[in-house]
């Protein structure tokens, strides 16, 4: 049955968004694990309703846009008995509750986390008061495994850890500044008490919200505001003290570390199965492409698609002797595995036709740039490049390795920054590409390895920046007076 249905900016599926392109519809996809019956279903939708494509979130939701109208009730409903939507849409704005794409087959993991995904959003279903939370409260739980989430932006974060030689939790709270990743609060807990754990700390934060009020505070505006020891000491006085003892342990430094690739094809946890990561042009899929792929899925894998943060997806539990065969039918599809794609970490927002807050047509300008490169180079490690049509960041919050901010001085252009430094005030929509790949041929031709990252290139050289890309494109103005997350 679908409930009322709360007021909330956030799109949903029970609820749409008005945007510049038409209506937006959000799909919760926790974990970002579908089966082939949902994303069939989806891609149906795409069809009927929207322009017959979909795109991946950086918390591997699911958006369908250009909507004329909103979809039927009985869609809806259909979509509930797939399990692909919640039986409560009170709690549909929440955020998805991200964890490793990898789960449950990363040869690394300490915990399949899973587990604790399914069990949390059955919890936040059956409590409707949560709806009351702002519609940005996040969820993230990392296995401990090669391909980590704990360094995504996230609310609450629940790290897997050994701790002598018994797998624990550590709890991570965001607080701070706008931007600063979560803090390790020094609590370890068993993961059987997650649960608990998450409860108190969602009721801890809903004793502070004003329901009258919108929007509603952050979780980090409230710890903020009460300071993080008052925020423990509450948390701890609302937990059952028969549930659990918690551990304290010294804090963790925060080192701001990368994920390591997911595209490719790479070994599973299960003896003789393989998992292939494949790059979303943009995060970007055709209705036509998705029911192909969900086939893939069915005839060679576990009949499921596993959705990243980094908007693309994984296909699982391919038979070692099935991978060049799915692999061939990736590229007929008109997509890849390869790990050096310059689109593999090419992100962007929605842009000027889906946004009123965007200055440029980002997607466009990005796969513009896409193809120049293609042309001129083989990248031979991965560069994060991210266009944003305006400063709220929203295709990707981490801080990447080149970001392009569009801006408007008499044309519409971009500034560039390279891992938060402001480089150039303005660059011409036109002169990006050329600019780009000369920054990226000074990296390649004065990098101390192959080894060396792009990020690593840039912080070795972080006081002379000016001095390092002075060759590149002539007539623009260098500045290293502004830094951007």
């Amino acid at each position: 049955m679908i409930l009322q249905i709360p007021f909330t900016a956030c799109p949903g599926l029970f609820y749409n968004t008005a945007a510049q392109d038409g209506l937006l519809y959000r799909l919760r996809i926790p974990g970002g694990i579908i089966n082939y019956n949902q994303f069939q279903a989806i891609a149906d939708i795409a069809d009927h309703y929207g322009n017959g494509y979909i795109d991946i979130t950086n918390r591997a939701n699911i958006q369908i846009r250009e909507l004329k109208d909103s979809i039927n009730v009985e869609v809806l409903k259909k979509l509930q008995a797939l399990g692909l939507a919640s039986t409560n849409a009170k709690i549909d704005h929440v955020r998805n509750i991200m964890t490793n794409p990898t789960a449950g087959i990363d040869t690394e993991e300490l915990l399949d986390t899973r587990s604790l995904v399914k069990a949390w959003e059955e919890y936040i279903t059956a409590h409707s008061q949560l709806s009351e939370l702002s519609a940005k409260f996040s969820i993230c739980f990392d296995s401990g495994g090669k391909v980590a989430v704990k360094y995504q932006p996230n609310d609450i974060i629940l790290a897997a850890e050994l701790n002598n030689s018994n797998v624990y939790l550590r709890l991570y709270l965001s607080y701070g500044e706008k931007g600063e990743p979560a803090k390790d609060t020094g609590i370890l807990f068993k993961p059987e008490e997650t649960i608990q754990v998450l409860g108190a700390l969602a009721e801890t934060y809903r004793k502070h919200i004003d329901t009258k009020n919108r929007p509603k505070p952050r979780l980090r505006e409230i710890i903020n505001n009460i300071t993080i020891k008052e925020y423990l000491h509450q948390f701890q006085q609302n937990l059952n003290p028969h549930i659990l003892n918690l551990t304290k342990t010294p804090l963790c430094a925060s080192a701001p570390l990368r994920e390591k690739t997911h595209i490719g094809t790479y070994s599973q946890r299960q003896t003789g199965l393989y998992y292939i990561g494949i790059v979303l042009p943009l995060g970007r899929l055709e209705a036509w492409q998705m029911r192909s792929l969900a086939d893939i899925a069915r005839r060679y894998g576990d009949d499921n698609i596993r959705l990243t943060p980094w908007q693309n997806l994984l296909l699982t539990d391919i038979p070692q002797n099935q991978i060049s065969k799915v692999e061939q039918e990736i590229t007929h599809l008109g997509l890849n595995s390869s790990p050096t794609d310059i689109k593999s970490f090419l992100v962007a927002c929605s842009g000027k036709r889906g946004c009123a807050a965007a200055v440029t047509e980002t997607k466009e300008d990005a796969i513009n740039l896409a193809k120049y490169l293609e042309n001129l180079m083989i990248l031979d490690s991965s560069v994060n490049i991210h266009f944003s049509g305006c400063s709220k960041s929203c295709a990707q919050h981490t801080q990447a390795d080149i970001t392009l901010l569009g801006i408007t001085i008499e044309t519409p252009g971009y500034q560039v920054y390279v891992l938060g430094h402001l480089l150039y005030e303005h660059v011409t929509i036109a002169k990006i590409p050329i600019l780009i790949q000369q920054m990226l041929a000074v990296y390649q031709k004065q990098r101390l390895s192959l080894q060396e990252t792009f990020g690593q290139f840039i912080e070795r050289h972080s006081q002379q920046l000016n001095q390092l890309f002075s060759q590149t494109t002539p007539n623009l103005t260098f500045t290293t007076c502004k830094y951007y997350v």
